[in-house]
């Protein structure tokens, strides 16, 4: 399960595990203008814990889900498309 909410300056999503137990803490997606932040609270410390993408970081998360392994670098081609080279 999901939520989306539109604030002023960014896009919350929280995404609920819904799997078998035991299950984890929500994680808090933003997604602002120059980067995407993902929190997670983690009991053992107490602690929210947050890791910021920037918007170059979270592309090359998008290309690497639907690639094997490897080294890639993604890179602006001449017609304006991203192009790969690996």
């Amino acid at each position: 399960m999901f939520t989306i909410e539109h604030d002023f300056d960014a896009t919350v999503v929280t995404l609920v595990d819904e799997g078998a137990a035991p299950l984890t803490e929500d994680i808090t997606i933003n997604a602002f203008e120059d980067c995407v932040t993902l929190e997670q609270y983690d009991a053992r410390t107490d602690q929210v814990m947050k890791i910021t993408l920037s918007l170059i970081q979270l592309r090359d998360l998008e290309a690497a889900l639907d690639l094997p392994e490897g080294v890639y670098r993604l890179r602006p081609a001449v017609d304006g498309d991203e192009d790969m080279i690996g």
